[in-house]
C-alpha cells in the first residue's frame, strides 16, 4: 500500500474510531434517563463499541504513522540530554 493511500485509510479509521467512541458514550448516557426508555440490551453493546472505538483509533494511528511521531517525542524527552531538566545538577 503506498504511503499515502495507508495515511488516508489510518485517518479514516482514526476519525471512525472516534465517532463510534463518541456515539457509545453518548448512549451510554442517554440511556440512564428514565424518560427516553430506551432498550437496555443495548447498553452493553455501547460500551463495547467504547473499546471497539479505541482499537479503531489505534488501528488508524498506527497505519497512518502519528504514533511514530509521539514515540519520538516521548523518546526524545525522556531519554535526550538536551531536553532534560537535571542536566544543570550542582556537585
Amino acid at each position: 500500500m503506498k504511503r499515502k493511500n495507508a495515511s488516508l485509510l489510518g485517518n479514516v479509521l482514526m476519525g471512525l474510531g472516534l465517532f463510534v467512541m463518541v456515539g457509545g458514550v453518548g448512549y451510554s448516557i442517554l440511556n440512564q434517563l428514565p424518560q427516553l426508555d430506551l432498550p437496555q440490551y443495548f447498553a452493553h453493546g455501547a460500551i463495547l463499541s467504547i473499546f471497539l472505538g479505541a482499537v479503531l483509533w489505534l488501528a488508524g494511528a498506527r497505519m497512518s504513522g502519528h504514533e511514530e511521531v509521539c514515540d519520538k517525542y516521548w523518546w526524545v524527552r525522556h531519554y535526550d540530554k538536551r531536553c532534560r531538566r537535571d542536566q544543570h545538577k550542582h556537585s
